[in-house]
């Protein structure tokens, strides 16, 4: 099976020449924001890939992957209200990617409601690239091994696992897959940094991707 190279979403540090650490990237607003319905504000209809999607009473944009685009997403509970608020919203975050990038809609995509700062400015340009290469991914992502830390009431970091090995690059103008081989790079591990905003959301503000790493090899 292929791995999606140029689909972990922090493979854009390549493309975009945008270095995005936990520890050392975010600040202030950016521009890229404003390109994005819904950028640090709360947004439009109510719907997630989550099953608490209006639980909590936040007005979500909506997402909706087409049927060769699966997420296994492990770890969803802990049995901590605050660590699954923010594992909710990291799966709702990535899935805002793959829907952008699916349906060749940044506008629309929900990425400006889960992204900010540095983040949000990476992940707009890396989905922008593939958009305007017309190319997505087919067959499912396994995000695993997913921990949450807590600093504070508002600030947090997540640390998880992608496999990538059972997905495919498309080629959105034919449909056709590459099919480029598995290898100790279809596994990628990846460091958020999180912060809750005004309306309650856990927003990804700082993100760094280590592929290939050790730590989350089968």
């Amino acid at each position: 099976m292929n791995r999606p190279a140029r689909l972990g979403v922090a493979a854009l540090t390549a493309s975009a020449a945008l270095l995005l650490t936990a520890c050392g990237s975010g600040g202030g607003g950016d521009s890229s924001a404003d390109k994005i319905e819904g950028a640090g504000t709360g947004a439009t209809t109510s719907a997630s890939p989550s099953a608490s999607a209006s639980a909590d009473g936040i007005d979500r944009p909506e997402i909706k992957l087409p049927d060769d685009m699966k997420l296994v997403v492990e770890d969803r509970q802990t049995g901590d209200a605050v660590k699954d608020a923010i594992l909710a919203d990291n799966e709702r975050a990535v899935s805002t990617v793959w829907q952008a990038m699916a349906h060749s809609d940044l506008k629309k995509s929900g990425i400006g409601f889960y992204y900010t700062d540095t983040a949000l400015a990476g992940v707009y340009e890396y989905a922008k690239g593939n958009i305007d290469r017309k190319t997505s991914w087919a067959g499912a992502l396994r995000y695993y091994d997913r921990k949450v830390s807590i600093f504070d009431k508002t600030s947090g970091a997540l640390t998880y696992c992608v496999d990538e090995s059972k997905a495919d690059v498309k080629d959105l103008k034919t449909g056709k897959m590459e099919g480029t081989k598995t290898t100790s790079d279809s596994y990628v591990y990846y460091n958020t940094g999180v912060k809750k905003n005004k309306n309650g959301v856990w927003q990804i503000w700082s993100l760094n991707e280590d592929r290939g790493a050790q730590r989350c090899q089968p």
